[in-house]
């Protein structure tokens, strides 16, 4: 600007001075010394560590941070490398500005570690330097792989989860909760038992708080009891081994529920017959002729417990006649439904008779003329229900239809890989429960509870859902396959997943 105006002015030119030492022409610091002066007059590393040693435990790849306190961290990653630099000592007198891995050999039991640090020296100068700093790994089994190695049966505190129903859709359910939450990290071993899994751990602090947690799940009920293992009469110490039993409740979703006389007044004359349609830390009803809706806690419903009149298995396929809507579409419990009257016959009927049921139902809002839809035959039925027959005169609908049914699309898609995928819990399988039948049993349970993934996008709302990396879309299969069926978006899917070989042995991913 002045020089368009015509106007002169003085360029300021920042002046070199001579090193005191060599004599190179530099620019002026405080010290009046070059870098390289200044580093061999003052050694800013000199008091740190430089070699150090730490402890590792090659069972669970832990490392041991003083006193007893022990962390899992891989090689070369985040945890590991801060893990490196809190065990420095003296590190405070320095000023760190960068820190990270020199590649060693994954067996030569050395970590090397460089380091960018900083600090004021002679006169106010500010000298960077770096240097490296080399750990060396000890092998040493940490307490709880030292008592897996000694004993494996060496637990101190055993929960038994079980649920008297006939399939295992809640505990599959419940082991996608458990590792989401990462419940099961203290668990030494966990067992498949017939009716529910037995998790068995080093503490029982470890199962107090596994039991905390599948209270806040499911509606639960547990008891507990210890055995005297061993006493020392001249320590006063006692050794226990203790049992936590919890009972989960047999209710379970899209069961079929006759309420007591005594619930269903405190319900406000509620039902009888309702719907579970949501099991968490509440069990939620639903009234499908009428819409109304309430939740039961778990102390509520162990204070006066029930059972299922029928479950989920014996539910029967029906199609849809025709239907007509009744009220306009509501919101309950963040679910729409919408009552409708709706003409069903049965799909084993077709050929053999023309029997034809009026219903009354809560899917109007998904339901088509044409559409199959999932129901309980209350015709053929034979009910023995105690709580059934304290209700005189009621007369029992013909059909309660429960959810659409997809099983044409499902049988263009079997045998068809996923683009999704599930973990596993690492379980042993107990001797009484294995055989072909039971294994054919799981796998169609299995395949059922993946079909409730995808048609129920509330279920798999708290759990993790992995990408398929093996999965391949194809033009052809969006064709055959039928685009109606219900499935998985894929911005629901977590693409970070990284199926190491590690995580292979510890977990196994299930499609």
């Amino acid at each position: 600007m002045a020089q368009e105006m015509g106007m002169f002015t003085v360029h300021h030119t920042i002046g070199n001075v001579l090193c005191c030492k060599c004599g190179i022409s530099m620019q002026p610091n405080a010290a009046n010394m070059c870098a390289n002066c200044l580093r061999s007059e003052v050694d800013i590393t000199e008091g740190l560590q430089k070699h150090v040693i730490i402890c590792h435990c090659p069972e669970c790849d832990s490392y041991l941070q003083p006193p007893r306190t022990w962390i899992k961290a891989q090689l070369e990653s985040k945890e590991l490398l801060s893990f490196c630099v809190k065990r420095l000592k003296n590190l405070n007198k320095v000023r760190l500005v960068q820190a990270e891995f020199i590649w060693t050999e994954p067996h030569s039991k050395r970590i090397k570690v460089k380091l960018k640090v900083q600090k004021e020296v002679l006169h106010g100068a500010i000298l960077e330097q770096a240097y490296t700093v080399e750990y060396v790994i000890q092998d040493q089994m940490c307490e709880s792989c030292t008592r897996v190695q000694a004993n494996p049966d060496q637990w101190v505190a055993a929960v038994q989860l079980r649920q008297h129903v006939s399939h295992r859709r809640t505990f599959f359910y419940l082991e996608q909760l458990i590792l989401k939450h990462d419940a099961a990290a203290r668990a030494i071993m966990i067992k498949q038992m017939d009716q529910g899994i037995d998790m068995f751990f080093s503490n029982r602090s470890h199962a107090v708080k596994f039991v905390e947690f599948i209270g806040k799940v499911v509606p639960s009920r547990s008891r507990n009891d210890k055995q005297l293992v061993s006493h020392d009469p001249k320590s006063n110490n006692y050794n226990y081994k203790y049992t936590f039993s919890v009972e989960i409740c047999p209710v379970c979703r899209e069961d079929l529920i006759c309420l007591p006389p005594k619930v269903a007044n405190s319900l406000g004359n509620l039902g009888p017959l309702v719907i579970c349609t949501k099991v968490s830390n509440n069990i939620a009803l639903l009234d499908p002729f009428t819409l109304r809706n309430c939740f039961l806690d778990a102390e509520q419903y162990w204070r006066t417990s029930f059972k299922s009149l029928l479950s989920s298995r014996q539910l029967v396929e029906y199609i849809v006649l025709d239907i007509e809507a009744v009220s306009s579409e509501v919101n309950i419990g963040g679910s729409k439904y919408a009552l409708a009257d709706a003409q069903v016959a049965r799909i084993s009927d077709f050929g053999k008779n023309d029997i034809i049921f009026n219903v009354r139902t809560h899917l109007g809002h998904l339901l088509n003329p044409g559409d199959y839809a999932l129901g309980y035959d209350l015709y053929a039925t034979n009910s023995n229900d105690s709580e059934l027959d304290k209700y005189r005169g009621f007369v029992l609908p013909d059909v309660i239809l429960v959810k659409k049914s997809y099983e044409e699309k499902w049988q263009k898609k079997r045998g068809k890989p996923r683009s999704w995928k599930l973990k596993s819990l690492n379980m042993e399988i107990d001797d009484n429960v294995k055989g072909r039948d039971h294994e054919e049993k799981m796998n169609s349970e299995y395949e059922q509870f993946l079909r409730d993934l995808e048609e129920n996008p509330d279920l798999r709302f708290n759990i993790s859902l992995y990408r398929n990396k093996e999965y391949q879309p194809s033009e052809m299969a969006s064709v055959t396959d039928g685009g109606d069926a219900p499935s998985v978006p894929l911005e629901e899917l977590l693409a970070d997943l990284d199926l190491s070989e590690e995580e292979a042995d510890n977990d196994s991913m299930r499609e």
